[in-house]
């Protein structure tokens, strides 16, 4: 039973055809990849690299990567929807999928000519999987305290540090690796690097053992004396720092989404459900305490998705979104974790099956509120527009 897609009908139908097309690709993707397979790649605790390769058949790698270097060219609101769908089928497939175009598209943007003929048709065609190294073990939310190290040596760049939470780290071909020049400059010192799997110095950790969003293949990566010649800096001190950070202001937009999306499938679920199953001689959907429950989440879902494309019709404009990226993802993630909880009591302990997925959704509902900054952090973004710095 497919459930009201409200505030989607007019995002739609605002789109470019070619944005459509998009759309309907990624539907396609989820339907045949992602969906029938995501249950028994969480409980085998599989990466999904080998899926996200497949995603370069339907355009799906470079979804905003200009159209002049093969990309999609796709403004932030279209992005958002391809990402939103492909979360109704598992949102460790869309966010393994979003942090692999971020890189893509920072390749396009920023890189050299070097770089882009070097990089870019591997990543538009899945012969590349590429992971954004920034958080480190003792420094997560305080992204500029890293504590990577970058010195020039000749020609050459030596890193040394370590990396965590590193999505896709597990097969990753290619990662984007910010690291420090110079401590006392702070965040003006740090630069970032693109630094091949095979890199000489470059080790990749065994993935982690998650709750959930095993897909992802997160891991951590170790960095002794790894040599790297000038042409991999992609960007210098003073800007590689403000680039991350833009970046993650997109990814807050691109998770709040694909929260969205989870929500929505659970949401088809327990509807479905409720409406086949009898107790006391009725449809258990016709108990209105039982309505109202589905009701409560279907209204946060419409809320979330209003702050989502409220922020990605911002950032398409050129406006800063940083505030609506952070109201965005601290309402979408709240409101997934507590909406699928719902979903599943409303299905009474069938909502506790494995083959339920509700169990699935909820996992990286809660992750989702650890990605790209936590709640807390988003709530620090948001008193600062309120109170102007003066207390935080």
């Amino acid at each position: 039973m497919a459930v009201n897609t409200g505030v989607l009908i007019d995002v739609d139908e605002a789109l470019a055809p070619h944005e459509k097309q998009a759309l309907q690709a990624a539907r396609t993707f989820r339907d045949e990849h992602v969906t029938p397979f995501a249950d028994g790649i969480e409980l085998r605790r599989e990466t999904a690299i080998s899926t996200l390769r497949l995603a370069s058949q339907y355009g799906l790698l470079a979804l905003q990567v200009a159209t002049a270097h093969g990309g999609g060219g796709l403004s932030a609101v279209a992005a958002a929807r391809v990402y939103e769908e492909i979360a109704e089928g598992c949102l460790a497939h869309a966010f393994s999928l979003e942090v692999h175009n971020n890189i893509a598209n920072l390749v396009s943007r920023r890189g050299t000519t070097e770089q882009r003929d070097r990089w870019l048709p591997r990543l538009l065609s899945g012969d590349a999987v590429a992971a954004f190294c920034l958080t480190e073990p003792s420094t997560g939310s305080d992204a500029a305290a890293i504590r990577c190290l970058a010195h020039r040596t000749g020609n050459d760049w030596v890193l040394n540090g370590e990396k965590a939470w590193v999505t896709n780290a597990a097969e990753a071909d290619l990662f984007a690796i910010w690291a420090q020049t110079n401590a006392a400059d702070g965040w003006r010192g740090i630069t970032a690097f693109l630094v091949e799997r095979e890199a000489k110095g470059l080790t990749v950790t065994d993935p982690y053992q998650l709750m959930g969003g095993h897909a992802m293949g997160t891991a951590g990566i170790l960095l002794r004396d790894c040599r790297v010649s000038a042409d991999a800096l992609i960007s210098p001190p003073g800007e590689a720092f403000k680039l991350a950070m833009e970046g993650i202001t997109s990814a807050r937009i691109f998770v709040s989404a694909q929260c969205c999306g989870i929500l929505n499938a659970g949401l088809e679920r327990a509807i479905s459900y409720v409406s086949g199953r009898k107790a006391f001689g009725r449809p258990v959907g016709s108990f209105q305490g039982l309505q109202w429950k589905l009701v409560d989440v279907a209204t946060q879902r419409e809320a979330a998705r209003l702050l989502v494309y409220r922020a990605a019709a911002a950032a398409d404009k050129g406006l800063p979104a940083t505030v609506e990226a952070a109201q965005a993802k601290k309402f979408a993630t709240a409101a997934a974790v507590s909406g699928l909880v719902a979903c599943m009591q409303v299905m009474g302990a069938n909502g506790f099956l494995i083959d339920s997925t509700l169990g699935r959704h909820l996992a990286t509902a809660k992750m989702a509120e650890y990605l790209d900054g936590t709640s807390e952090i988003q709530n620090v973004v948001v008193a600062r527009s309120l109170l102007g710095g003066a207390f935080t």
